[in-house]
């Protein structure tokens, strides 16, 4: 017969109740920072996005991706409309909104979102694309009567400086290459893709679309040192710049919350973007 199990010593048993203790109050702690603090801690990230192709005429051209706003009872719309009074405070050219405008379709927000967003503007106009958490009717309808042009499966055209610049807008759940490429004029190189999914790089490099312009990641929202972005980690970036054959992307933190109204080490994000055309790959 094997020996019974003996009891921790009391001194033993002391020392693992401290340290759980310890645990979960370390825990404790850290969502209540992420919940109280971080997320509100809105950062403007200014970037120089290197487009290979671009038109010179093009370079310098000033964008404000601002995405994932998640208006909703967990997100507090002084956020919202401090993001957007930052975004406007840096005069870009035009103003890119990037999708997941509420959350879970909730129609109750998405008026609330569509004016805080409405005051987001550019001389060269506000464009707009669809989330996942976004419907496919009220959401866009709340932009519209706000003169913000949603781009559902469809391209606009722009005339800048003398040139032509295209923006090509796709649903969440438009994933095929030849769905994305009917969009696509191929003879013109400015060219921006806005999709709500970074994954839609794939398509983007093999239709050899210049750039796309992405969110839905929040960045991850929670970010544990040494592990990452564990709740991102299916993307091929979860935040920032990102290259595949000669497309770039870019993916924002984004600026609201969903699941869990908390952010650790991955703040709130206005993108400030510098489309620059890159140098010639060296021989």
């Amino acid at each position: 017969m094997g020996r019974a199990p003996t009891s921790l010593q009391p001194g033993r048993r002391r020392a693992l109740k401290t340290l759980l203790a310890l645990g979960a109050g370390t825990l404790a702690g850290t969502a209540a920072y992420g919940y109280g603090w971080a997320r509100h801690q809105v950062r403007v990230d200014r970037v120089d996005l290197p487009i290979a192709g671009w038109p010179a005429e093009l370079d310098g051209l000033r964008l404000a991706l601002l995405t994932d706003i998640h208006c909703s009872a967990t997100v507090d719309p002084r956020d919202i409309a401090g993001a957007v009074a930052r975004a406007s405070a840096e005069r870009p050219d035009l103003v890119i909104l990037g999708g997941d405008y509420v959350t879970w379709s909730d129609r109750a927000h998405m008026d609330d979102a569509a004016e805080l967003l409405s005051a987001a503007r550019g001389p060269l106009g506000a464009f707009a694309v669809l989330g996942n958490h976004d419907d496919d009717r009220h959401m866009p309808a709340a932009l519209t009567r706000r003169s913000i042009e949603v781009l559902r499966d469809a391209r606009t055209s722009l005339r800048v400086r003398g040139h032509r610049l295209d923006l090509v807008g796709i649903r969440y759940w438009t994933r095929g290459a030849a769905d994305i490429g009917a969009l696509l004029d191929q003879e013109v190189p400015a060219t921006v893709l806005l999709a709500h999914d970074p994954r839609r790089l794939t398509e983007a490099a093999d239709l050899g679309i210049p750039a796309v312009l992405s969110g839905h990641t929040h960045g991850g929202q929670v970010v544990v040192p040494g592990l990452g972005a564990p709740a991102a980690r299916r993307f091929p970036v979860v935040a920032g710049l990102a290259r595949r054959n000669r497309t770039t992307l870019y993916v924002s933190r984004g600026i609201g919350t969903v699941y869990v109204p908390i952010r650790l080490n991955c703040p709130p994000e206005v993108s400030i973007l510098t489309l620059r055309t890159a140098a010639p790959a060296p021989r």
